[in-house]
């Protein structure tokens, strides 16, 4: 295309098309931020305010306090912390070690245990809430940490995800490292798992935000409150038997949802960047 004809006008429809598309993705991220918006008005404005919209109202900070002392945000955010810690822990070790055995070793059937790896993508962590509580009862962890991030520490798509990248590893690299006599294992450390550390950071802040946010396993798997994440404290925090003040709710919503968002904000490029980066082939 010359520089002449890339410098022509769209046709009419074109640009009408352009506007209403441009239209419609505005329409759809404000209400999409809609909630957001609210909770941040509600949060930082007191009860009287909360559902009444005037420029003038006053800022507090009363909201946060109160929502900080009504339950133990404290505990659930330790709690959450040991959760999400323990669970990306044991899918880095597990999916690398399984990925890279995917990817660099040719042993018999090993097309096959990739594919019952990927059969799991396809089943809903719902389903197995059953048999997982089963589990965690005749291992005698139930109402404990370990039991909600057992079930999770065997990622298929953490497996997948690295296997693919793992393969586009040049195979000139991983020579070059046996021969300076590095064993597998050295290999795996100095050579693959550097070249995919972007991979490892767009996968980690996934599972983090999964798991930060998961609500189901842990209501059922949990009874206490040395025990309970954020998840299930805001739900028990938020019941009618506690009234219902949602300047005060917003406020413990904001605070258990901030630190995901601030991460997000802070590794976003490197979160976009890393999934394009690890193209399927």
């Amino acid at each position: 295309m010359t520089d002449a004809a890339a410098t022509l006008p769209l046709p009419a429809e074109n640009r009408i098309g352009a506007i209403v598309e441009t239209l419609g993705a505005w329409l759809l991220g404000v209400l999409w931020i809609s909630p957001l918006l609210y909770a941040l008005w509600a949060a930082f404005h007191p009860a009287a305010y909360s559902a009444h919209f005037d420029l003038t109202a006053p800022l507090t900070l009363e909201n946060f306090v109160k929502a900080w002392n009504a339950a133990p945000f404290a505990r659930y955010f330790l709690n959450t912390v040991l959760l999400v810690s323990m669970v990306l822990v044991g899918q880095f070790v597990l999916a690398t070690l399984a990925a890279f055995a995917f990817a660099r070793y040719a042993f018999f059937g090993r097309d096959v245990l990739f594919g019952l790896v990927l059969v799991q993508l396809l089943i809903s962590p719902d389903m197995l809430l059953v048999a997982n509580y089963n589990t965690m009862h005749m291992l005698g962890l139930v109402d404990s940490i370990a039991a909600m991030a057992l079930p999770y520490m065997a990622s298929a798509f953490g497996i997948f995800l690295l296997r693919q990248t793992f393969k586009q590893v040049p195979q000139e690299l991983d020579d070059a490292a046996r021969i300076e006599g590095c064993s597998a294992l050295g290999v795996l450390w100095r050579v693959y798992m550097p070249l995919a550390r972007p991979v490892y950071l767009a996968y980690g802040l996934v599972s983090v935000s999964y798991h930060w946010n998961n609500f189901l396993w842990p209501l059922i798997i949990t009874n206490s409150v040395e025990t309970r994440p954020v998840t299930v404290g805001l739900q028990v925090f938020a019941t009618p038997d506690q009234g219902v003040d949602w300047s005060i709710i917003t406020a413990a919503t904001l605070m258990t949802s901030g630190p995901l968002l601030v991460g997000f904000l802070i590794f976003q490029r490197q979160f976009v960047q890393s999934f394009m980066r690890a193209g399927i082939r």
